[in-house]
């Protein structure tokens, strides 16, 4: 059995997230909501190290590794671009060196979710206002 060789954890993350490979692919799409094929593909493109394998070949993740998972469904639904995620996925690898590298992908990250996050206000308002007008017309 190969073992994945676990990055330290990041800024926020537990401490004692354990490394020990313990979950088929099956519990991690029943834990995550992620498809077979998605985790499949997050290991092909670097999002996810190579899991650790059972005797019989079978994927192995670890607590640690659903921890990962879980970061990565929040850079997703703030629709961080793939190509993004895999250039944090490479330099948190790297892990020396690359936290100042890090921390500016993640602010400038945060500045186009922030303006999302604006942008969808402003919308709000305006479905607001129309709903308000349908209202009022209702109640004439």
């Amino acid at each position: 059995m190969s073992l994945a060789i676990a990055p330290p954890p990041e800024p926020g993350e537990p401490e004692a997230a354990d490394d020990t490979p313990r979950y088929t692919i099956g519990e991690v799409v029943a834990r995550t909501g992620l498809s077979a094929d998605t985790l499949r593909w997050y290991e092909r493109i670097g999002l996810l190290e190579h899991p650790a394998r059972s005797r019989s070949g079978q994927r192995r993740f670890s607590d640690h590794d659903l921890t990962w998972m879980d970061f990565l469904g929040k850079l997703r639904l703030t629709a961080m671009p793939v190509a993004d995620m895999v250039r944090y996925a490479e330099l948190r690898r790297a892990v020396e060196g690359t936290a100042a590298a890090r921390q500016a992908l993640l602010e400038e990250h945060r500045e186009s979710v922030r303006q999302r996050i604006a942008d969808l206000q402003a919308t709000l308002l305006i479905i607001d206002h129309k709903i308000d007008a349908y209202a009022e017309r209702q109640q004439q």
